[in-house]
């Protein structure tokens, strides 16, 4: 190797280690300014409200604000683009979930991301089994008698949803299948407005988190017919699961998670990890949660991207086997 070869070695060496040094150097001062995690929902969610309440606690930790933007559309599409496009220096995150990085790379043709390649996890949040409810004015109080219900309708009944490809829409699709009634889907822009119409009786059903139909239940608006998974919750352990209703194929559980853009500094992410992960383990955070039947699920980011690429696949063929398609 001559000296004008070893000069220019060396040269690039010198660069990268400043380049990684500077990196390290950033990521020690971060956060510098406000972070802004994303929120694929309108506001009053589920997730909006875990969200809020988790950053609350990392603002504090952190001393910098941590804004939450709203931005639904497209199955929490819109929301993922932005977080493809933006500069991966931990100051835009996303609350990624079942929706966006599991059911959508089936549910749309033309996706325009990847779940696993355009973004870098963080901590899983919570996770969830949805809640069969009904308005209180509904003549069915089992999941049998809604059934008998849809079944003497000739046009069935219809059921509201978060929006098209999110859980409370396939749990529709899988109970019309299985079932064999009709349901006809009205989907929202989250799971607010599609609560609100269930108690009005403007839509027949709905499947949704307690942490979002909770208070209406109590308040006698709502009335709970089965929980669309395996276990019962020791929250509502009067509240049947699916299969113990007769449909063990309608169940789904769905989890939150907080993302990055792909290429964030490792020392960020590890940052963030920390952050989050002691803000879900505080007692107030739990406090608050686990009355509301959600399951606390702090990761690591390696744990969130592994569940990522197992949901992709077992959820991707639920998608197949239930038929549902993002409108055109």
């Amino acid at each position: 190797m001559n000296w004008k070869s070893s000069r220019s070695v060396l040269m690039f060496a010198v660069v990268a280690l400043g380049a990684v040094l500077g990196g390290v150097a950033r990521a020690d001062d971060y956060p510098s300014r406000p972070i802004t995690i994303l929120v694929p929902f309108p506001p009053g969610g589920s997730t909006d409200i875990v969200v809020r309440l988790v950053a609350n606690k990392v603002s504090e930790s952190l001393k910098q604000p941590i804004i939450i933007e709203n931005r639904p559309g497209a199955a929490g599409n819109v929301a993922a683009m932005a977080i493809k496009n933006a500069a991966p220096d931990g100051y835009l995150l996303m609350t990624g979930h079942t929706g966006t990085h599991a059911i959508n790379p089936t549910l749309y043709s033309d996706l325009k991301f990847d779940p696993v390649k355009d973004f870098q996890p963080i901590t899983a949040l919570i996770a969830f089994n949805n809640i069969l409810v009904v308005p209180t004015a509904s003549p069915a109080k089992s999941v049998a008698e809604l059934v008998a219900y849809a079944k003497s309708k000739p046009e069935g009944l219809s059921y509201g949803s978060q929006g098209i490809g999110t859980g409370g829409h396939l749990l529709g699709v899988l109970l019309a299948k299985h079932a064999q009634i009709k349901l006809l889907h009205v989907p929202y822009r989250g799971i607010a407005p599609a609560v609100t119409d269930t108690v009005a009786g403007r839509v027949d059903m709905l499947f949704a988190a307690y942490l979002s139909t909770g208070p209406q239940v109590e308040a006698g608006h709502l009335r709970m017919l089965a929980i669309a998974g395996t276990k019962r919750h020791p929250r509502i352990p009067d509240v049947p699961t699916m299969p113990e209703a007769g449909y063990p194929d309608v169940q789904m559980q769905q989890w939150f998670g907080l993302f990055a853009p792909a290429g964030t500094p490792a020392p960020i992410v590890q940052k963030l990890n920390a952050e989050f992960v002691k803000a879900l383990q505080s007692k107030d955070v739990q406090d608050t949660l686990l009355p509301q039947a959600a399951l606390v699920t702090p990761s690591t980011p390696e744990e969130l991207g592994a569940m990522v690429k197992r949901d992709m696949v077992r959820l991707g063929q639920v998608v197949k086997e239930s038929g549902a398609k993002a409108p055109d």
